[in-house]
């Protein structure tokens, strides 16, 4: 099982200090707290897409590419990378080359984004959010998986003898991730494509988690991808820690109250009762997170977001200190009970080059014939 951070990229001004980072601080910042998450020993950083304020990561592969050069381990993703209002040429380009200068230590995450304005400032219409999705993903399929494409969609010009350069890296597109908060058609797109479903779950309840991963596994198996124990499901988390769990609830509740996804709205006690945030002990954060595979199974992703609303970068730090030395390596051995043979782990490039070389070798495998079996 995997775990990691991801992060949104806020630009959010410090309650307790009144301090706002500056945009260079930020993106430095985020590099700085992408190195520490590889130092500890997590498995994925994976940065969103933004273009707005008080955003900064607007060109993830950029972020990504620098923080590549910089770590030894760390699988690199997103969280998530906008197929409707991306180019999907564009996104197959990109991250394309991102595959080979990390050579393959990357995945991609999709999703529609939640900010409506983005959508007229890239020439779309917020309207069509589904149908975009769905006609960009199956783009962008195409132009991984075939050599010369011919293609005419409805939302965008049609191509006509297109190649991708550079092709994917050893002829394996990256392993896709399709992140939804809420949209079912999101979950059956993911099992369509026998790809990965990732569930934000961070502002609903478990109850609605719990029915999206359900719908997406009964699909998964209904596509003949696997049964549906086997399909690949992530998990998003939002987590303060200190030692004593009320420190990390009074140092943590100025930052709740202003942070832009939360503040102004329920009570910090009201959104950790009905919500996966946890503000505690790490002994506590060990405890909710093993309880979410009670209600969506065994799963392979686990992100934590820990950077979000103005927290400094040394509080980010400490966290992520917490994170591997406290709570990932019992949450490995304890996800590790019990997990049936059959569960897959979440795919990487090295795994998806072994199975396609494995398919390869058993295609190339001559069939005996009736007399070879009966002589």
């Amino acid at each position: 099982m995997q775990f990691g951070i991801f992060t949104v990229g806020d630009l959010t001004r410090d309650p307790t200090t009144g301090k706002t980072l500056s945009e260079h601080e930020r993106i430095k910042a985020t590099v700085e707290i992408a190195k520490k998450a590889d130092e500890v020993g997590l498995d994925v950083f994976a940065t969103g897409e933004h273009h707005n304020p008080p955003f900064v990561p607007s060109s993830p592969t950029t972020l990504l590419a620098y923080i590549a050069a910089q770590t030894e381990r760390l699988l690199l993703s997103t969280s998530t990378t906008l197929i409707t209002t991306n180019d999907p040429v564009k996104i197959a380009e990109d991250f394309s080359v991102l595959q080979h200068l990390t050579d393959g230590r990357m995945d991609i995450m999709l999703g529609r984004g939640n900010t409506g304005p983005v959508y007229p400032w890239f020439g779309k219409d917020l309207r069509a959010a589904i149908p975009l999705t769905v006609e960009n993903y199956a783009l962008l399929r195409a132009v991984w998986d075939e050599e010369i494409v011919n293609w005419e969609g409805k939302y965008r010009t049609p191509l006509q003898g297109f190649t991708l350069a550079p092709r994917p890296l050893d002829g394996i597109p990256p392993f896709v991730w399709h992140a939804s908060i809420r949209s079912p058609e999101i979950t059956e797109l993911a099992a369509y494509y026998g790809d990965g479903f990732f569930a934000n779950h961070i502002f609903w309840p478990a109850s609605h988690t719990q029915q999206m991963v359900a719908r997406y596994r009964e699909r998964f198996a209904h596509y003949r991808h696997g049964t549906p124990e086997q399909a690949i499901v992530g998990l998003g988390g939002h987590v303060f820690m200190r030692p004593n769990s009320q420190d990390a609830v009074n140092e943590f509740r100025p930052y709740f109250d202003e942070a832009p996804v939360y503040g102004h709205g329920p009570s910090l006690e009201e959104f950790t009762a009905d919500t996966p945030l946890t503000v505690g002990s790490p002994q506590q954060v060990i405890e909710r997170t093993l309880s979410f595979r009670d209600y969506v199974g065994d799963y392979q992703r686990q992100l934590f977001l820990v950077d979000h609303a103005g927290l400094p970068l040394k509080t980010v730090l400490e966290q992520l200190d917490l994170l591997g030395e406290e709570v990932v390596p019992v949450l490995r051995k304890e996800f590790a009970i019990g997990r049936p043979a059959d569960v897959p782990d979440a795919p990487t490039h090295a795994s998806l080059v072994a199975k396609a070389r494995e398919e390869q070798r058993t295609d190339d495998t001559p069939e005996s014939t009736d007399q070879e079996e009966s002589a």
